[in-house]
């Protein structure tokens, strides 16, 4: 790892209004990770907009969070695997006009098609979860950048997994999507530094996810928190209170 570990403040917790008037876009929204994300930044006080490629699924996750009296959240389809860049900049286009603001993404779509060795994996797969993992973070970040940069402060989050095993044999392309997500970061923190645009990157402790289940097929998942404390983490770096955590890798495993 190139990144400072960082670690979330002792006795550290989420306060009611710490995300109060900010919008915070959430890719993969409807993921284990990114529905955890959407219902934490809401609890704070956010307004959410939720991503993903399947609408009724958007739509269901709308339903719940306007059931559980949450503030309101917006739904945006973003196909990330199809998406061109004129389909991230409607994004920010959009936000800018319905809002005329943007504080914070939290990149939490992610694309993995299971442990495969390199001379097995298929070109096509390896070349979707390059894209969805990095290429689609960059171009939905860069074209959100304006608006993040015109913010008096703002957050990116990038999720990065257990580097001690995903450059492991057999990780493939999701490996080494989350290596380039890692420099990425790094690069994206030089460059913004001295913005009110922050870089993170979050390294979540085992969780509950599907994810985890492919991976993991050995493993019962059923006995894993589910995404809760790293959805929550994701606030704090959102938050005024992830300045402390700038550029840095805020790593969950031992918390």
């Amino acid at each position: 790892m190139t990144l400072a570990s960082v670690r979330l403040p002792a006795g550290w917790s989420v306060q009611p209004g710490s995300l109060a008037h900010r919008v915070i876009l959430v890719t993969g929204a409807y993921g284990g990770l990114g529905s955890a994300v959407a219902h934490a930044a809401a609890r704070a006080g956010a307004t959410v907009v939720l991503t993903g490629r399947r609408k009724r699924q958007l739509e269901q996750l709308y339903d719940a969070m306007v059931a559980a009296r949450l503030p309101e959240p917006v739904i945006h389809p973003l196909d990330l695997e199809a998406a061109t860049p004129n389909d991230y900049q409607a994004v920010a286009d959009g936000l800018e006009r319905d809002f005329g603001r943007l504080d914070g993404i939290v990149h939490a779509a992610a694309s993995f098609d299971g442990l495969t060795p390199i001379g097995m994996h298929k070109p096509d797969e390896w070349l979707r979860a390059l894209h969805v993992n990095v290429s689609a973070p960059f171009a939905l970040t860069q074209a959100c950048m304006p608006l993040l940069t015109a913010a008096s402060d703002s957050a990116v989050v990038f999720v990065l997994d257990n580097p001690e095993l995903v450059r492991k044999a057999h990780w493939g392309a999701y490996g080494v999507s989350k290596a380039a997500t890692e420099r990425f970061v790094e690069i994206l923190h030089q460059e913004t530094e001295h913005t009110p645009l922050r870089a993170h990157a979050l390294l979540p402790a085992p969780m509950r996810t599907a994810l985890r289940r492919q991976a993991y097929f050995g493993e019962d998942t059923s006995k894993l928190p589910l995404p809760d404390a790293t959805a929550e983490a994701a606030v704090y770096l959102l938050s005024p209170q992830g300045a402390a955590a700038r550029g840095g890798m805020l790593d969950l495993r031992h918390d």
